[in-house]
């Protein structure tokens, strides 16, 4: 039986609604319960009382934002919204080593390779598919590079395997190659949609590990402030639904409270 984590805060609820709850998922914290720790799906209905429902899921080692639905409608609703691709996600990631490009996208099939890993083909019949900002920056003299990620498509591993492919694979990741540190550095940083003809714009800006203080200390993060302004590669889409490009409009700079 697994046990409770010790410190529950650590999941923290950033937005809550009639329709969804928003958390801050901690790095270290698996998906779903096992027998010698308790998921963050667990803890959620542990520290509510109540079965939520998932609509989405991160990695272990990554951070950020999750959103539970409270209900089967909200859940069919978000649900199709992930699925069709009509909610615009972004994520924070810092590797060890600089890439050759400083922008660009990333598109290719993904295949099982060894051991619970995969593998970028040069197929193109389902494609993951990430678009990518990057930018040099140093801690006590270490060269890294910071990255700003924008997935269309939802396959395990897809950011992972994609920054392995540029030759830059997130710090932490030992899995694909990367030096061993205190936590795998990425993070899900903000979603974007429209649900009943609301706006939302959720972020998570509580993200743990030294790296990621490092970085907030530089001033090239602010060009990142607003990733829905920024001239993504070819082939990005913003999400706009009636005319309304959700995150950047005026009524729509944060999430909506009942």
């Amino acid at each position: 039986m697994s046990e409770p984590a010790s410190d529950s805060a650590t999941v923290r609820i950033l937005h809550s609604d009639h329709r969804l709850i928003a958390v801050h998922k901690p790095a270290g914290i698996s998906f779903h319960s096992d027998d010698h720790s308790e998921g963050v799906v667990g803890m959620i209905r542990r520290l509510h009382g109540q079965a939520l429902y998932p609509v989405h899921r991160l990695d272990r080692m990554t951070s950020g934002l999750m959103v539970f639905a409270r209900d089967k409608e909200s859940n069919r609703a978000l649900s199709e919204l992930f699925a069709s691709r009509q909610i615009e996600k972004y994520y924070l990631a810092i590797s060890a080593t600089k890439p050759q490009k400083k922008q660009g996208s990333i598109v290719g099939d993904m295949a099982k390779a060894r051991r619970g890993s995969f593998k970028l083909l040069r197929s193109r019949e389902s494609p993951a598919v990430t678009r990518f900002f990057s930018k040099p920056f140093k801690n006590n003299g270490s060269q890294r590079a910071a990255f700003l990620l924008k997935p269309e498509t939802g396959k395990t591993h897809q950011l992972r395997v994609a920054l392995k492919s540029l030759g830059s694979p997130i710090l932490g990741d030992v899995r694909y190659g990367a030096p061993p540190s205190d936590r795998g550095y990425l993070h899900a940083w903000r979603l974007s949609f429209l649900l009943d003809g609301r706006c939302y714009d959720v972020q998570d800006p509580v993200m743990e590990g030294e790296e990621w203080a490092v970085l907030a200390r530089q001033v090239l993060f602010n060009d990142w402030h607003e990733p829905y302004r920024l001239s993504w590669p070819k082939g990005s889409v913003t999400v706009i639904r009636d005319g309304l490009n959700c995150p950047a409009a005026n009524s729509c700079r944060g999430a909506p409270e009942d």
